[in-house]
């Protein structure tokens, strides 16, 4: 018996408006679609799906956002992952296509929290930092795309000196400052997208962790103690999915962990970030932190650790929260968790078939706030037989590697080693 588990213990499990409790699946349904996983991919496929009148059902292994939706770091990363790869795949009119994919899940949550009133602390202001000069260039050209294309909201680049008094730590070169990124309650905004969900007419089915699917003109989920009989799936597990044997290799779960503090005081704030943004560093093995609405700092990285001890996670990320915060020596961590985020060899996201009426998005690389909600988007679209957008993902073929799934972790540790060394350069 598959034993379906409790949120872990993050910031976000217990600082949640409403905590989920939605029956198991028992007994034979049938919907139009139904969806595997209610974190941020499988609740904005059912909420797109729902707002145009189709039949909804999800089925998650534990709670809604219980996966890398309701462990990261809450920041709103405008791009894609691999965009560059999907502007030259697409030829002529590529890049502008590619722009267009690259920001539409952002504008998505601005309307889906102003439609829903959803309460998940939603603020816009964000930080990419640079470490060496290398990354300088990167950010100069990052400035050149945003006046290309027109970018609708403001941005600028910061000198070392104005990085430092806007966050409080001489570690930067210097930082591109984009009003058009943003940070929020992650578990907030998925429970709400939920529940507005549920309102259209969605059903959602928690504690259910599927075994298997059943293909065929019909396909059939089925958990222990019911199934969906479905007209299409879509597969939204990320990389918390193994059922759907042909996906394994596909991706590699990598961890990411993030410490908490206690609520700092005001004095802490206005040293530390007053103009509460979001900052993240642009290493593999990456760095990024923001404050929480309650004043916490939320300070997370990668590491080789697979775990998930919360007395090793503040081992492993203190010494890198007191480098980057000297000042915060004395501060008091409240909160320790991790998750794993699905990176894809060649960077791109993973949106394809696995037959003709069962569809699967994943590997948002690290973007997967702002992706997720545009997979959505673009399931619902598939579902509704509009593939455009899907066909430019679907096209472009996943990179497997023989023996990945078996040997995972150890890949993925030689993975994490490598990009370590090569950050340093």
């Amino acid at each position: 018996m598959i034993q379906p588990q409790q949120h872990t213990g993050s910031y976000y499990a217990a600082s949640v408006n409403e905590v989920t409790d939605f029956a198991p699946l028992r007994g034979a349904q049938r919907a139009d679609v139904c969806v595997i996983g209610a974190g941020f991919t499988g609740i904005s496929t059912a909420l797109h799906l729902a707002e145009r009148g189709y039949v909804v059902h999800v089925v998650e292994a534990n709670r809604v956002g219980w996966g890398a939706t309701g462990r990261n770091g809450g920041q709103i990363i405008g791009g894609i992952s691999g965009e560059e790869r999907i502007a030259r795949h697409l030829g002529r009119d590529g890049e502008q296509i590619a722009w267009q994919l690259a920001w539409a899940g952002n504008d998505i949550i601005r309307e889906r929290v102003q439609t829903y009133a959803i309460d998940c602390d939603l603020k816009w202001g964000y930080l990419d930092v640079a470490i060496k000069q290398r990354h300088l260039r990167d950010l100069h050209g990052q400035v050149e795309a945003l006046e290309k294309h027109g970018s609708k909201h403001e941005y600028r680049l910061l000198s070392r000196e104005e990085t430092a008094s806007t966050i409080g730590t001489e570690v930067y070169t210097g930082a591109l400052m984009n009003m058009g990124n943003g940070h929020l309650h992650v578990l907030n905004l998925c429970i709400g997208e939920a529940r507005a969900a549920v309102s259209l007419g969605a059903k959602i089915f928690e504690q259910s962790p599927v075994l298997r699917i059943e293909h065929g003109d019909k396909p059939r989920v089925v958990t222990e103690q019911g199934s969906v009989t479905a007209d299409f799936v879509v597969i939204a597990g990320n990389a918390y999915h193994y059922i759907e044997p042909k996906l394994r290799g596909y991706m590699f779960p990598v961890n990411s962990f993030i410490i908490a503090t206690e609520p700092l005081s005001a004095e802490h704030v206005s040293a530390i970030n007053p103009q509460d943004l979001a900052v993240c560093d642009p290493n593999f093995v990456l760095e990024y932190f923001r404050l929480s609405a309650d004043k916490r700092l939320l300070f997370g990285g990668r590491c080789n650790y697979s775990g998930d001890d919360p007395e090793v996670i503040r081992e492993m990320m203190i010494p890198k929260m007191h480098r980057v915060y000297p000042r915060l020596a004395d501060t008091r961590i409240d909160y320790a968790w991790g998750g794993r985020v699905g990176i894809t060899l060649n960077r791109v996201p993973q949106l394809g078939r696995i037959s003709s009426n069962v569809f699967y998005s994943q590997g948002y690389s690290g973007h997967g706030v702002n992706v997720t909600h545009l997979a959505g988007q673009i399931m619902a679209d598939t579902v509704a037989g509009t593939l455009e957008r899907f066909d430019i993902f679907a096209s472009i073929k996943p990179l497997v590697i023989p023996g990945a799934h078996t040997f995972r972790r150890q890949m993925t540790t030689l993975g994490v080693l490598y990009y370590k060394i090569k950050d340093r350069l």
